[in-house]
């Protein structure tokens, strides 16, 4: 297990929401913690830790009114850690490798490769091409429905019809390097993880996954390390005092390291 950070930026602001609550119409979202401080702040907090692999993820659509100033700071951010973050949030097979250039090791992608309720595979191979299999980063964060887990796009407003499996698992891994995945009805609350979907993660053993949602305190992370059989990296947001909760950030990267 490793942390991976996270810094997500909407309306042109450091954010912590719930995950669930993110409206692109009026350009709103339950907000847990605002920060006062900007993008670069955090990438150069995660720098001097030497913490790799966190998330810079893009809360806006583009076209609307704070995608532009969304967008400047992650750009901000990636220039302060080049190397060290990687960014999502309407990442395409034509943008991609400007935000490689500006320094992010990945591109996250989730709702151009799940289009129409499917897999698209001819935009996974030209997204695979454009950004190359070692520098891809799927989003397969879902929600549950009929006691299942299903992938959701559009800042996890819609959901597909793609069940989270193994199977799906398995052949998606084939075109990327990472998995990340958020528990969206869970995101945001620190209230405890998604323990079905932790276990079916847990028990899956490919690529790495990096696993967001519901980490609360310290017996959850206990509880995800089990369950994940210590295979699963950890995304910690609302609760972490960093974003104004409750977990010690240098605590939890020394338990973490444990």
């Amino acid at each position: 297990m490793e942390f991976r950070p996270c810094i997500d930026i909407h309306n042109g602001k450091v954010k912590q929401i719930v995950g669930g609550s993110l409206r692109d119409s009026g350009n709103q979202a339950q907000e847990n913690f605002v920060s006062e401080q900007d993008a670069a702040f955090y990438a150069d907090f995660y720098k001097k830790d030497g913490i790799k692999g966190g998330h810079i993820i893009l809360l806006n659509k583009e076209g609307t009114e704070y995608y532009e100033k969304t967008r400047e700071q992650a750009f901000l951010a990636l220039r302060t850690y080049p190397g060290g973050l990687q960014v999502g949030g309407g990442i395409c097979e034509h943008n991609a490798a400007e935000y490689l250039e500006a320094g992010a090791s990945h591109v996250i992608v989730t709702s151009y490769v799940f289009r129409d309720g499917q897999v698209n595979w001819e935009n996974l191979r030209r997204i695979q091409s454009a950004a190359g299999k070692e520098h891809l980063v799927l989003d397969l964060s879902c929600r549950k429905k009929d006691n299942d887990y299903y992938i959701v796009t559009d800042r996890w407003q819609k959901f597909t019809n793609v069940k989270l499996t193994k199977l799906v698992l398995d052949e998606l891994a084939d075109h990327c390097s990472e998995f990340l995945i958020h528990a969206v009805d869970v995101e945001g609350k620190a209230r405890g993880i998604e323990e079905p979907l932790v276990e079916m993660l847990g028990a899956w053993n490919g690529i790495p996954v990096t696993y967001a949602g519901g980490v609360g305190n310290f017996e959850d992370l206990s509880r995800l390390k089990e369950l994940g059989q210590n295979r699963l990296n950890v995304t910690i947001g609302s609760a972490l005092n960093l974003f104004g909760g409750q977990m010690n950030y240098e605590e939890v990267v020394k338990y973490i390291a444990k």
